[in-house]
This record gives structure tokens, C-alpha cells and sequence, in this order.
């Protein structure tokens, strides 16, 4: 089979990757593997690779960030060539329709409306945009369209925006807080109990309405949470240096000593965030 002069051309673009990815899908001169993949055994490997772009994102890795968006796109190529292959559609159908889309929804930048409005009037003129969208789609529920296999707590977050919109929503912050009040009694009594399936249900029910208390205060569930996984492992990796130092590792030593050495790293960071005073300040002595 002569190849391609395309896949040798780097700099022939996107149209070089979809060449590359046809030859990869060729059933007599292509590779098995990716020949024997479909939509539901490559959708884990996209949503992998949009976790790997956050995360290169996350820790401001930019020259990472160039390959993880590589990876990302390659799979929207994948996706494309499969349904290319099955009649579906192409990728330049997913170019267009994402093209128009954009088009459709910033009449403000494309169209004839005004610029001058806030970035909050403008989210709301996109949601009233989308909802028109599903309402042609036919999903009539105001939750229609959650994709069910999002991560639980981007999908919580979704669902309570989408029901406050029609009104379903508390007024304020402090109702929901006196609702995690309730909803952790309830999981204490459950735990009490020994009801594994109730303590599951109720477990759920208050991490459900801390994502709603998130969303009242502003923050995104997601993107909270990755901040403090970060944060424990950053951390506890700094327990396990210091404990190398003493000859040993988490395993040789007990709770009490990990504590105090968590303490110390945590009082160590707070203090180089500018959360405490230096050390020689809180040394000094105070006059008057």
C-alpha cells in the first residue's frame, strides 16, 4: 500500500492526524488493536485524557499541557473516524455543528446584539440559548440532557443548577447548612444502625447537599476536591521525606509521630502562604 504523503508532513495540521488515524483504522494494512476498538471501549481513554489535560492545567505544566490536548483531540479523531466508518457522521459534521453552535450562541459577538452586558447577563442569555436548544431536541424535563456518566460530583452540581433554575433551590447558604445538619444526623443514626445500605443512601444525601452548599458559596465540587487531593498528597509526601530521615517509613512508625510530623509540614506551608507570621516575629517580643 503506498503511503500517504501527508502522514510524513508535519506540517500538513489536522489533516495530517485524520490521515494518520484512517491508517490506523485500515482493516488490511492498519494496527489490530485500534482496529478492534468501538465507541464504549475508546470513551474511558477520553475521559481520561480530559482528566490529564485538568491536571496538567492544575499544576501549570505547560509544556505537558501541548501533549495532553494532543491526546485529548486525537480522541475526538478516534470517535470521528469510528462513526465515519459506521455512516454516522465525519469529523468535518462534528466541526461544522461545533462551529455553529458557537455561532448560534454568541449572537453578541456574531450577530447583531449588543457587547455591552455583563459576563452574568451573558451566561444567562447562553443558558436561555441552550434551553431552546433542548426544548427542539425534545427534552422537556428540566434535567434532561445531565449526562449520566459524568463524575458524581460534577453531575450533583449540574442537576442543582439546572433545578434552581426553575425555582427548585434554597434562598441562601445558611439553609443549606442547617440541611447538612439534619442530613449528617440522619447518617449517624444510620451508622448506629449498622445498616449498610441506609448508611450508603445517607452518606450520599449529605455529600449531595455539600455540593449544593458549594454551589451557593461559588465553588465547583471538582475542582475543590482536586485541590485537596493535592493538597493530602503534597503533604503526607513531606511525612514520608521526614520520616526517611529518620530511617524510616510510614509502616515502621504510628499515628502519634505521623501526626505531629503533619503538623509540622502543614504550620510550614501556612507560614510560607503568608497564613502565619515568621518564625522570628512570633519569636520577637512585643512592645507595651
Amino acid at each position: 500500500m503506498a503511503e500517504n504523503p501527508l502522514i510524513h508532513d508535519s506540517d500538513a495540521g489536522i489533516e495530517r492526524l485524520l490521515e494518520i488515524m484512517r491508517r490506523l483504522r485500515d482493516p488490511q494494512t492498519g494496527c489490530p488493536w485500534d482496529i478492534e476498538q468501538d465507541f464504549a471501549t475508546i470513551a474511558p481513554y477520553t475521559i481520561e485524557e480530559a482528566y490529564e489535560v485538568a491536571d496538567a492545567i492544575e499544576r501549570e505544566a505547560w509544556d505537558e499541557l501541548k501533549g495532553e490536548l494532543g491526546d485529548l483531540l486525537f480522541q475526538s479523531v478516534f470517535h470521528a473516524q469510528m462513526a465515519e466508518e459506521a455512516g454516522h457522521f465525519t469529523f468535518q459534521d462534528v466541526v461544522r455543528t461545533m462551529s455553529d453552535k458557537m455561532v448560534n450562541r454568541h449572537p453578541h459577538v456574531f450577530g447583531d446584539e449588543s457587547r455591552d452586558k455583563s459576563a452574568d447577563q451573558q451566561t444567562r442569555d447562553w443558558e436561555t440559548i441552550k434551553a431552546a436548544e433542548r426544548a427542539g431536541k425534545e427534552q422537556k424535563g428540566a434535567l434532561d440532557g445531565v449526562a449520566a456518566n459524568l463524575p458524581a460530583l460534577l453531575r450533583a452540581h449540574k442537576l442543582q443548577k439546572r433545578a434552581a433554575r426553575v425555582g427548585f433551590d434554597w434562598p441562601d447558604a445558611s439553609h443549606v447548612l442547617a440541611k447538612i445538619t439534619e442530613e449528617a444526623a440522619e447518617l449517624e443514626e444510620a451508622r448506629d444502625k449498622m445498616d449498610a445500605d441506609a448508611l450508603e443512601d445517607e452518606f450520599g444525601d449529605l455529600l449531595f447537599v455539600m455540593v449544593n452548599l458549594g454551589r451557593h458559596l461559588g465553588i465547583e465540587p471538582e475542582a475543590a476536591l482536586r485541590r485537596t487531593n493535592a493538597k493530602f498528597t503534597r503533604r503526607f509526601e513531606q511525612v514520608e521525606a521526614r520520616l526517611a530521615e529518620r530511617g524510616k517509613t510510614p509502616s515502621q512508625s504510628d499515628l502519634a509521630e505521623m501526626d505531629a510530623l503533619w503538623d509540622e509540614v502543614k504550620t510550614e506551608e501556612h507560614r510560607a502562604n503568608g497564613k502565619l507570621p515568621p518564625v522570628d516575629a512570633m519569636a520577637a517580643p512585643r512592645n507595651g
